[in-house]
């Protein structure tokens, strides 16, 4: 496995290949659901296709009160994890690697990023579509995956590779779970054990909210569920639109029941289909 930490030498790395070029956008300190998504990857990818993992905690992407200073690092086990799981290289640049000094350019969807997460972090998915723009530049992947866990950012990517005419395909990776339904995530670090202890009932109150048939019923049940858990503040709970991410009408077209829930000193996502009913 290469590691390669200037866009030259990537780029440089990246001509020598042919054949798909999968590639797996991280901030590194990598989980279960990343192992899963580089091993998906590799099998895309085949015996003469590679596969790519970025490794960049994105500055642009972090509000002025967010974690950026204290997001966990853990370098060597992450390349650890991504040997094992099967990648091909690591690209892990430095900040100004990426960003020069006296940038003035970014990348900006419009529409989507209005809703879910977007209200509170201003900001937050204009640096994610620079950032991921930035990386199917320089990488050239034929392939990307992306967990399904922020469902927003999924679709986000795909409109974005969409009306830019990337010749990308970017693909999602259903959502990674502990064994008592926690989404695996990066931040799930943060909580303490009393707070780990509850924080699998965020994924039952989903669970059991999108046996209801209207979406207000849905949304109200999720709502009384999460908010009943000790220490949760509720961020926001809405079924929407699974393409549009607009307020889910009715359960005539595919949704997605998505909530932000914060517990202690994390902020924790997840989401769940809701199949369209007869």
């Amino acid at each position: 496995m290469k590691v390669v930490k200037t866009i030259a030498g990537l780029r440089a790395w990246r001509r020598a290949k042919s054949g798909r070029v999968v590639l797996v956008p991280t901030m590194g300190a990598l989980h279960a659901g990343h192992a899963a998504l580089i091993r998906s990857s590799r099998k895309l990818a085949g015996r003469r296709g590679v596969v790519v993992v970025s490794i960049f905690v994105n500055p642009i992407q972090f509000g002025p009160k967010e974690d950026f200073s204290t997001y966990p690092r853990p370098f060597r086990k992450d390349l650890s994890t991504c040997r094992a799981a099967g990648a091909d290289a690591v690209f892990v640049p430095a900040a100004g690697e990426m960003y020069s000094a006296d940038r003035s350019a970014t990348v900006e969807e419009s529409l989507l990023s209005r809703a879910l997460c977007g209200r509170s972090r201003p900001g937050h998915f204009r640096g994610v579509c620079t950032i991921v723009a930035k990386l199917f530049l320089i990488v050239q992947p034929t392939h990307a995956l992306f967990g399904e866990k922020d469902w927003q950012q999924l679709a986000i990517l795909r409109r974005m590779a969409r009306d830019l005419n990337f010749p990308v395909r970017v693909i999602g990776h259903p959502t990674v779970r502990e064994p008592d339904g926690l989404a695996t995530s990066s931040r799930n670090a943060y909580l303490t054990a009393a707070e780990r202890a509850v924080a699998p009932r965020i994924h039952a109150a989903l669970q059991s909210a999108a046996l209801k048939k209207s979406p207000a019923a849905i949304e109200a049940s999720a709502r009384k569920a999460i908010s009943a858990v000790p220490g949760a503040r509720l961020g926001y709970v809405e079924a929407v639109d699974a393409t549009s991410l607009q307020p889910l009408k009715s359960r005539e077209s595919p949704g997605r029941l998505a909530v932000a829930v914060f517990l202690g000193k994390a902020r924790l996502i997840d989401n769940i289909a809701l199949p369209s009913l007869p």
